[in-house]
């Protein structure tokens, strides 16, 4: 709406339409208060209004005797037929307000009018500009975890901090002491974060429901050892993940089946298949609409157990060996997204994240009453995936409320505290209506959570579309100082443990390209082109131990109907002299990729 009026305008032209958005009511009441302002409104509280960043608004709603109409002097009948319609637009700032003041934007207050014997409510509307509605960055508390030594070396002299040259020097003529050597050491690797120019992309032509397994033991010469099929698929696959000793392949789809498939490339039979339901659903449709898909599988320290999310809003944890489910809890109230394992070495501890926005603690030795051993809030959406640092103290989250936590297991809510206090109240009947699949994230809609018992929260990334996947960055290569994330806009994101942002790896930068072949038949996805034609969609990321390099898989293409593996590595320079060259084109054998 523009800020002037022409002279011929009525009133009703200046009050706002409903059809507009909330953003267009925003914009419409701070105009009005302007105004408001010019005209001379002397009002001592307006004025400590507009000193705080604020401005008020109040929704005037009277209480009419019966009988009685709001029509005002002069009205006719029409206007009282219009009137009857007009009544609807307080409802909906009511409504309008609600969404708001979830997302911190309004303050409200009911005020009682004693003389008129009607009430208004009361919303403050805050200066929304700059993000102080967010998690201060840096944060003080992941600054405290820096210093400490618990993610890796930390330079105190950041202002005179060493190129990368100068400390390799340093090691070759070992200077300094132990500890020296030590520090040195651990910021080499701290420094040598992969970027954008990609060292090969493969690429992938159609969902297909086949496991690619590569040896990467040399880092720049991957080797196409295997390939495993799964039968059983339904509509994708969801997850999958390596035995502790590299032995077997577990990998899951949207139904209650596991494939084990052995990694060695001598063996040729077929995967053989886990039913995690033993025998209790009740038909294939069940599978598909969240009876019992399996979102999240994962072995345990010592092999012989796996661990599973499933829509049927429940944990699976399953022997092996016996071909048994030790425990099937039904421990939230939604989809469970993502399991893990708090400890590498131990098959007891473990954790699961939810669409009810919960991550919860459990202990295998204890799960048999359905009771968690603690919990953790503070994502007011609902969770995509979690990690643990294998340390049994350390948990990464990522939301589909565009954020990713950090989390100490010592600061869990116990048992009794979850179900006294209810911290899912705050996120259980939220004013709006958000499906991260198919629509935008708004940052009104957020709001600090006010049981958060987090450490760290990291922002800037985007979490939609699919489960995007996040995780600790290993000790050898990085000296676990980051964490990092994939991403709807096609960047990998990795941060400081303070928040700050330490790198952005172009994704779609680095696949788009002449590696696009075209088809006459392609199975298309429910996603947008991108802006050049081009998009990627980072959905996980992997940082390789020992080198500094890492994998992202995305959906890529101008329908994200294809997929990529793109491998990045930290690079001085835009090209290199080393062989094979930087940026070749391969296939899923990493053969030569033809484009036509």
């Amino acid at each position: 709406m523009s800020s002037s009026q022409s002279a011929g305008s009525s009133d009703h032209e200046d009050e706002p339409r409903d059809t507009q958005t909330p953003n267009d009511w925003l914009e419409w009441l701070q105009q009005n208060e302007e105004e408001e302002e010019e005209e001379g409104d002397e009002d001592e509280d307006d004025e400590n209004d507009y000193a705080g960043g604020g401005i008020e608004l109040e929704v005037l709603i009277e209480e009419l005797m019966e009988g009685a109409t709001d029509q005002g002097e002069g009205s006719n009948a029409q206007h009282g037929e219009e009137g009857q319609g007009a009544a609807q637009p307080p409802r909906r700032v009511v409504r309008i307000g609600g969404a708001l003041l979830r997302g911190q934007y309004l303050n409200p207050a009911i005020v009682e009018d004693e003389e008129g014997g009607g009430r208004h409510f009361s919303w403050n509307i805050g200066n929304t500009s700059g993000n102080k509605r967010f998690p201060k960055v840096p944060s003080e508390e992941g600054k405290k975890l820096m210093e400490s030594g618990a993610f890796g070396a930390y330079d105190r002299s950041q202002p005179s901090r060493k190129a990368l040259a100068r400390r390799l020097l340093d090691r070759e003529l070992g200077l300094g002491d132990l500890s020296g050597q030590k520090l040195n050491q651990g910021l080499m690797a701290q420094s040598m974060i992969p970027s954008t120019k990609p060292e090969m992309v493969i690429h992938y032509e159609d969902p297909d429901f086949k496991v690619r397994l590569y040896d990467t033991s040399s880092p720049y010469n991957w080797r196409h050892y295997k390939t495993v099929n799964y039968p059983f698929g339904q509509w994708t696959m969801t997850d999958a993940d390596l035995s502790p000793d590299n032995k077997w392949l577990a990998f899951s789809s949207l139904q209650p089946h596991v494939g084990i498939a052995a990694t060695d490339p001598n063996d040729t039979g077929d995967p053989y298949t886990l039913d995690l339901a033993d025998g209790s659903h009740h038909g294939r449709n069940e599978y598909i609409f969240g009876g019992f898909a399996i979102f999240s599988v994962r072995f345990s320290g010592d092999g012989r157990h796996i661990v599973a999310g499933t829509g049927a809003n429940s944990i699976v944890v399953y022997d092996i060996e016996r071909r048994r489910s030790l425990h099937h809890v039904r421990g939230h109230t939604d989809d469970v997204n993502a399991v893990c394992f708090a400890d590498k070495l131990s098959p007891h501890i473990l954790y699961s994240g939810s669409d009810d926005c919960t991550i919860k603690v459990w202990d295998t030795r204890s799960m048999g009453d359905g009771r968690e051993a603690g919990a953790f809030v503070g994502h007011t959406e609902g969770l995509t995936y979690i990690d643990s640092k294998g340390d049994g103290r350390y948990i990464l989250s990522n939301g589909k409320d565009q954020s990713m936590k950090l989390w100490d297991l010592r600061m869990a809510m116990s048992t009794s505290q979850f179900h006294e206090s209810d911290p899912t109240a705050a996120t259980r009947n939220r004013d709006y209506e958000y499906d991260y699949r198919w629509q935008d994230y708004e940052d009104y809609q957020w709001f600090q959570h006010p049981h958060d018992n987090s450490l760290v929260t990291f922002r800037g990334h985007k979490v939609q579309r699919t489960l995007i996947r996040c995780h600790f960055s290993p000790p050898n290569s990085t000296n676990s100082h980051y964490v990092y994330s994939g991403s709807h806009d096609g960047y990998v994101y990795v941060w400081n443990l303070d928040a700050t942002l330490a790198a952005k790896i172009d994704v779609t930068s680095a696949t788009r390209g002449a590696m696009y072949r075209p088809r006459t038949e392609r199975r298309h996805r429910t996603h947008h082109r991108g802006a050049h034609g081009w998009a990627s969609m980072v959905r996980d990321v992997g940082w390789h131990p020992n080198a500094p390099m890492l994998v992202a898989s995305a959906w890529s293409g101008p329908d994200q109907d294809g997929g990529t593996a793109s491998l990045h590595s930290f690079n001085e320079g835009e090209s290199d002299e080393g062989q094979p060259m930087m940026g070749i084109l391969v296939n899923e054998k990493l053969e030569p990729y033809l484009t036509s």
